[in-house]
């Protein structure tokens, strides 16, 4: 016994199956599947139009036939995941923390508190909550009651003297011997 929407379904679709085979085979290079398509597309079109039926019926079905299109296009590029074959986890090459590596960064810690210590007091608190709680400039001068402008000063100064503390001894020994001295009074300041 046929509803109303398979009279509807069998008016409006099934009379457009000549041309809707037509804009398959242009469309469609696996000919073989040409009639899976209609019969997938037909089964979308049947569950929405249960639904609702559409205002215009041609439009949607050559519509639902490029969604369709495109739905297979899309599911024909996905990578299978699946294992092939033997996994051997030997060859997966790991980035450790090597004995050496884990020392020479607890040395850099080090160091770099060493040097943290060693800045003038508010220049050292600018630095730490700009740096390592990492606050705005302006939530800075705001808990500490200091211009911005003074954050911008203390943050200069404080990283260039992290730096001459914790580069010092890389610097050519002539430069670094001749302005060992002023660095130095600069850091009491």
């Amino acid at each position: 016994m046929q509803t109303a929407l398979d009279h509807w379904f069998v008016r409006e679709i099934l009379a457009h199956e000549e041309a809707l085979m037509r804009f398959l085979l242009r469309h469609w290079p696996q000919r073989e599947e040409l009639h899976d398509l209609r019969q997938e597309l037909y089964a979308r079109i049947y569950e929405a139009a249960a639904r609702s039926l559409p205002a215009q019926p041609k439009a949607f079905l050559f519509a639902s036939a490029r969604h369709l299109l495109a739905d297979r296009v899309r599911r024909s590029k996905v990578v299978s995941i699946e294992p092939m074959g033997d996994f051997e986890p030997s060859h997966v090459l790991v980035d450790e923390v090597s004995p050496e590596r884990w020392c020479g960064g607890r040395q850099a810690l080090r160091r770099l508190s060493a040097a943290l210590e060693q800045l003038p007091r508010r220049c050292r608190e600018v630095v730490w909550l700009r740096r390592v709680e990492e606050l705005s400039q302006r939530d800075v001068a705001l808990r500490l009651g200091i211009s911005e402008k003074t954050v911008e000063k203390h943050i200069a100064k404080g990283m260039r003297l992290l730096a001459d503390a914790l580069y010092a001894g890389e610097a050519p020994a002539a430069a670094g011997a001749a302005e060992a001295q002023p660095r130095t009074r600069r850091m009491r300041d």
